[in-house]
C-alpha cells in the first residue's frame, strides 16, 4: 500500500468498491483484455498518478472499470482534463470515454441519462441498466506539448437510492422534500 502511495498509483471511491485501471501514454487502442491492458499500460505508458513525459504526439489513454461485486452497475467512465489557460484561469474538460447501453451523444456531445430504476417506496434499485465492466480508449487530439495538463478518471454508477432514502424507508419516515431521492 505504501509503495502505491509513494508512486502515486492510488485512487479513491466514495463508497462503492469499483476497481478502476487508468493508463496514459502510447497505449495500444485495440485491447479489451484486462491482462493485456495492464501489460501494455506499464510497457508503453504510465499508470494513474504517473507523469507523462517525452511524448511524440498526443497521449492516448486506456480506461477499464469493474463494478463493485455487490453494488450497482456502471453507467460510464469519464476522463477529466484540467489545465490553466494563458490568462491564469483554471479550465476543465469532461470526456465521456465509454458508456453502457446503446446511447448516442447529442449534437452538443452530451450523453443522455442511462435511466433510473430506483423505487423510492422500497429504497431499492435494479441492475437492469448499466454494465458490470467497461473498457475504453481516448486520445487527446487537443494536446499541446507546451501546456501542462492533468488527467484523471471518473467512474459513474447507475442511479441508486441516497442514504437518506434508505433511512426514511427503514424507519417508516417520509422522504425529505429538499433532498434528492437517489444519487
Amino acid at each position: 500500500m505504501f509503495d502505491a502511495m509513494q508512486s502515486r498509483e492510488t485512487f479513491a471511491t466514495s463508497g462503492p468498491r469499483i476497481q478502476p485501471r487508468f493508463f496514459g501514454g502510447a497505449i495500444l487502442q485495440s485491447n479489451n483484455d484486462p491482462v493485456k491492458l495492464v501489460m501494455d499500460g506499464y510497457a508503453n505508458g504510465v499508470p494513474m498518478g504517473g507523469s507523462l513525459t517525452a511524448l511524440n504526439g498526443p497521449p492516448n489513454f486506456a480506461v477499464h472499470a469493474l463494478k463493485d461485486p455487490i453494488g450497482a452497475n456502471l453507467d460510464r467512465v469519464q476522463i477529466i482534463k484540467g489545465w490553466v489557460d494563458v490568462g491564469g484561469s483554471p479550465q476543465e474538460r469532461i470526456i465521456d470515454v465509454v458508456w453502457s447501453r446503446d446511447r448516442v451523444p447529442d449534437v452538443n456531445g452530451k450523453l443522455p441519462p442511462i435511466g433510473n430504476t430506483v423505487d423510492p417506496e422500497t429504497s431499492t434499485y435494479s441492475n437492469a441498466n448499466g454494465a458490470a465492466e467497461l473498457f475504453g480508449h481516448w486520445t487527446d487530439d487537443d494536446f499541446d506539448p507546451g501546456q501542462h495538463a492533468l488527467y484523471y478518471m471518473r467512474v459513474i454508477e447507475i442511479p441508486t437510492p441516497r442514504w437518506t432514502t434508505y433511512d426514511a424507508v427503514r424507519h417508516g419516515l417520509p422522504l425529505l422534500e429538499d433532498v434528492a431521492v437517489w444519487i
